[in-house]
């Protein structure tokens, strides 16, 4: 929701896709018309290859093109190494990988016949940084990481940049009570003393897709407000 906003409060156009929330991709598209823009909200799993193909082509007959994709889905469950079955490892990464390799891939294809454009993945600290009972989800996002920057050099020759986001704790209604002692930990950790906001995240991606960032690729943005600067030992 605060990326697809803030890319409609700096003018642009903006597709929504979602795997389930059909009420809140409506509140997001009728936000973004009130903001004068072009929205459509359109239903794709984008772990599945023929959704995905549906999801490009809906996009570019709404809005007339495509010139940025932000690969934002994703599951974050919490399982043990031990006790982790076949089909929970399987499904993050699918929902954290798979779908930013299918999205990019389709994206890409409709890009090159514009000239160009722009992709950001997003990834996590966990790419770097290990939590217990998410291996797969660290996995996923590390994979993220690198495929970024191949994905950047392939693509780079047809004007296609190709960049990452790494966010730290995002803070959402309810997390203290949650999550208190994540929480309190990281306020502990981070040197710019908060947790991170949605229009954070959000800032970083326009700021990537944005002609401020035309000789930037191949990169991972963390906005993590420095928690990766603590030392390790």
């Amino acid at each position: 929701c605060g990326i697809a906003l803030r890319f409609a409060q700096a003018g642009a156009d903006v597709a929504i896709n979602y795997r389930s929330s059909e009420a809140g991709a409506r509140e997001v598209r009728q936000k973004i018309e009130a903001l004068g823009r072009k929205a459509a909200a359109i239903q794709a799993d984008v772990s599945q290859g023929r959704d995905v193909a549906r999801l490009m082509a809906e996009t570019v007959k709404a809005l007339g093109g495509l010139d940025v994709l932000v690969n934002n889905a994703g599951s974050y469950p919490v399982s043990s190494l031990l006790e982790m079955s076949e089909e929970q490892w399987d499904s993050v990464i699918s929902d954290n990988l798979r779908s930013v390799h299918l999205c990019t891939q389709a994206a890409a294809r409709q890009m090159m016949r514009r000239g160009g454009g722009a992709i950001i993945n997003i990834a996590s600290i966990e790419a770097e940084s290990p939590a217990a009972e998410h291996s797969h989800y660290n996995a996923a996002k590390a994979a993220v990481v690198m495929y970024t920057r191949t994905a950047a050099q392939e693509l780079g020759r047809h004007g296609i940049r190709v960049n990452a986001v790494s966010p730290g704790v995002i803070w959402r209604q309810g997390i203290e009570q949650a999550w208190p002692e994540g929480v309190n930990a990281y306020l502990k950790a981070v040197p710019l003393g908060r947790l991170g906001r949605a229009d954070d995240v959000a800032d970083a991606c326009l700021f990537l897709a944005s002609p401020a960032a035309r000789w930037t690729t191949g990169a991972n943005l963390l906005v993590d407000g420095g928690v990766m600067t603590n030392r390790v030992f």
